[in-house]
């Protein structure tokens, strides 16, 4: 059994399960030649991250953010890979694409920033500059004779 089969492999410790995504290939658009009516050669890949047990529920809701319009009011992320001439090129660039947004949703977001107040120190060295530069200000008037 090849990995295409199984799934797709995200980091060795996950592998999303190939009944969470659905491959379907369209016609591409641009140019091609010939073949451009004939052959569906891009890929739309779409992957069910609200309905996916792979994921934790948390990650799934970063990974629904971080696709941001790609994502569906179902919970769905929609992604189109037509940038190869041939089927199996935009396939792998399809997996790839949806196995980096995945590896950005795993990383958690930073702990949130504590409140510190500044030392009594430096309060007094902003106010001592404060004033200094103040009065080079003042001294910047009119001369009086």
């Amino acid at each position: 059994m090849s990995e295409e089969d199984e799934g797709l492999r995200i980091n060795p410790r996950l592998l999303i399960p190939g009944s969470d995504f659905e491959e379907s290939f369209i016609r591409a658009s641009g140019p091609g030649g010939q073949n451009v009516n004939k052959v569906s050669s891009a890929v739309q890949l779409r992957f069910n991250a609200r309905g996916s047990r792979a994921l934790a529920d948390d990650v799934a809701v970063r990974l629904m953010r971080l696709a941001g319009s790609r994502t569906t009011k179902a919970g769905e992320i929609l992604i189109e890979a037509s940038r190869f001439r041939t089927q199996e090129r935009n396939r792998e660039d399809a997996r790839e694409r949806l196995a980096d947004l995945i590896r950005q949703a795993l990383v958690p977001p930073p702990p949130p920033r504590k409140k510190t107040r500044p030392s009594k120190g430096s309060v007094e060295r902003r106010l001592t500059t404060k004033r200094v530069r103040a009065d080079v200000k003042k001294g910047r008037g009119r001369v009086d004779d």
